[in-house]
């Protein structure tokens, strides 16, 4: 069972899965039951994310499920392999929400992470004092040893894009470059990072002009998961005051995806996106000179 008796995101990813196989099988939980010679509750346990079978079980469950793509079987097994192991984050569980744990392994596991941020630096791209100063003044607050753990989580997240382990793309709203939520000077410290990192292979920095009117308040802040080698949206999460959101239904997936192309096809190309950022780093230090 995935510690503490609740589901983790990946438990919930091979469980949805599973169930996704079965009814297109035309089997019911009871059958299924009998394939791995357990009962109907087992079953419902697997599908909810509740409790993770064994490799073995996966294997005779995607058997009677007609299930043969070779990646598909992989990539379930290796879910029921590692649903329950401990993430580099949880020496800091007790200073995250469950939410927040969930968002993090989904970056974990990602091959694909997309991110639209109209409110500040996304913190995939913040430098530590930028994390700190954006942490410390929220709307909740913090007492310093907290912050400081936070700001150690944030930067532990981008060792997945720092690797190339992940293709990762952000997507800003103009504000957010040149309206400082911080001191100018941490803000042009931000600005020189996001240019650098955005000079990767595996990163991409676009810029939604004011230009593009209203589409700027089209959707809040929301990051999109991949974790194939295709980037189809398997996930997506959203931060809000009481912690993340994640959606996982379809049709939630697919207004996302939507969401994220239209945002993206409306947005300067990188290059361009890059010009705009050095223009405005260049003012911001002219106004401070």
């Amino acid at each position: 069972m995935p510690a503490g008796g609740r589901p983790t995101v990946r438990s919930r990813r091979l469980g949805t899965a599973l169930r996704q196989y079965r009814q297109a099988a035309e089997l019911d939980q009871p059958q299924a039951a009998e394939i791995i010679a357990s009962n109907q509750a087992k079953i419902s346990r697997v599908e909810t994310g509740h409790s993770t079978p064994r490799v073995i079980e996966v294997r005779l469950l995607l058997d009677a499920y007609g299930v043969t793509d070779t990646e598909v079987r992989a990539k379930l097994e290796e879910l029921a392999k590692h649903s329950k192991n401990r993430g580099w984050w949880l020496e800091h569980a007790a200073h995250l929400g469950p939410d927040y744990v969930d968002h993090i392994a989904l970056e974990d596991d990602a091959t694909y992470i997309r991110e639209w941020q109209p409110v500040m630096i996304p913190g995939l791209l913040q430098t530590p004092a930028y994390a700190e100063a954006v942490i410390a003044d929220g709307p909740h607050y913090l007492d310093p040893e907290r912050v400081a753990q936070l700001v150690k989580v944030r930067v532990g997240r981008q060792t997945k894009i720092d690797e190339g382990g992940a293709s990762y793309t952000a997507i800003i709203w103009e504000a957010v470059l040149t309206h400082p939520l911080v001191n100018v000077e941490i803000h042009r410290e931000q600005l020189s990072a996001v240019l650098e990192v955005g000079k990767r292979k595996n990163v991409t920095v676009q810029v939604l002009p004011f230009s593009a009117g209203i589409l700027a308040g089209y959707s809040s802040a929301f990051y999109s998961f991949s974790f194939d080698e295709e980037p189809t949206v398997e996930a997506v999460a959203m931060d809000n005051l009481r912690g993340t959101s994640v959606l996982e239904g379809a049709e939630d997936l697919a207004a996302y995806a939507n969401a994220y192309d239209l945002l993206r096809s409306s947005a300067l190309a990188p290059d361009a996106s890059a010009k705009l950022i050095r223009g405005i780093l260049r003012s911001l230090k002219e106004d401070t000179s």
